[in-house]
């Protein structure tokens, strides 16, 4: 199904750079839509307390959504749900297609975002939803008076790793490494903190469980090679991000691992379609960082859509 209406961009993705890319966008008049296949909010309705947010001592993710949610929504832009599977970039008129319908714009802003790494590991899959989890604030809670496994030594790791321990009964950290990598604020807080245990230098070998869940973790350490069995209510990972990009493969905007590279005005290699926030090539992934690059992105869309326009009625 064939949408009519030419929208002046779509952008797909409303997480913090697409609902700030639509605010942009639609409060310098252009006819502005935002595609999301979720809930507005994107890897932040995931995050329990927000405390680096400029203009908020501590917020949750959820609150900070909904508050940027109303903002992209109050100079017109429209909302859709839909899964976009792809992007025609053939003419002056871009198709953005979804499983259900094809939109038209003369711009698009791409805002996918990126999704948790999984180890890789036997058990992984066949446990997920049942004691396997790759976010804290959605599963802590069927974890009370546990004993947990947190998977990984970045922020992600340790923040969610102490935000569990209001729910079971202790968290263990497993890190590949000698040395935690997340910020000094987030390392002291987990050292201080008397329910969180650490097992180092260690990676995952195995999940196993019985017909109903996770019952035991099997740990190598790297150093020595020793091999153990512990027992484990819960495995909840963080070893990374992975691009939501590859409904995008074909353009040719995606370095080899997936990540989609701009220049500072968040172009892509095609003319009017721009890329913002975590789906983007960057060294730093935040929220503050999304609403710096979605920002930018609605700008540039703004003067690349005023000038498509000028030179279609010249013709």
């Amino acid at each position: 199904m064939m949408e009519e209406t030419i929208y002046d961009v779509v952008i797909i993705g409303s997480g913090p750079g697409g609902m700030t890319a639509a605010l942009y966008a639609s409060r310098s008049n252009l006819k502005t839509l935002m595609i999301e296949k979720g809930a507005p909010g994107g890897e932040m309705l995931n995050t329990a307390d927000i405390e680096n947010y400029p203009g908020f001592s501590s917020i949750t993710g959820p609150e900070l959504s909904q508050n940027m949610y109303q903002g992209a929504m109050q100079f017109g832009a429209e909302y859709a749900y839909g899964d976009v599977t792809g992007i025609d970039v053939e003419g002056d008129i871009k198709m953005i297609h979804t499983s259900t319908k094809t939109y038209q714009a003369y711009s698009v802003i791409i805002a996918t975002g990126s999704y948790h790494r999984h180890l890789g590991v036997p058990g992984e899959e066949e446990y997920a939803g049942r004691g396997v989890s790759y976010c804290a604030v959605c599963d802590g809670a069927f974890f009370k008076d546990k004993e947990l496994f947190v998977i990984g030594g970045g922020d992600s790791a340790v923040e969610e790793g102490v935000y569990l321990t209001e729910f079971a009964k202790k968290v263990t950290i497993v890190h590949r490494r000698d040395a935690l990598r997340a910020q000094k604020i987030l390392q002291d807080r987990a050292f201080k903190n008397e329910k969180v245990d650490f097992i180092w230098d260690s990676v995952v070998e195995e999940i196993k469980g019985n017909d109903m869940q996770v019952t035991d973790l099997v740990v190598k350490n790297v150093k020595t090679g020793e091999v153990r069995e512990v027992p484990a209510d819960g495995v909840f990972i963080y070893v990374g991000l992975l691009p939501m990009s590859s409904m995008f493969k074909s353009l040719g905007i995606t370095d080899n691992d997936g990540w989609i590279v701009t220049n500072d005005l968040m172009e892509t290699a095609v003319e009017g379609i721009y890329a913002v926030g975590d789906v983007r090539l960057k060294t730093l992934r935040q929220i503050a960082t999304a609403v710096g690059d979605g920002g930018q992105a609605g700008i540039e869309a703004y003067h690349y859509v005023e000038a498509l326009k000028e030179k279609l009625a010249a013709k």
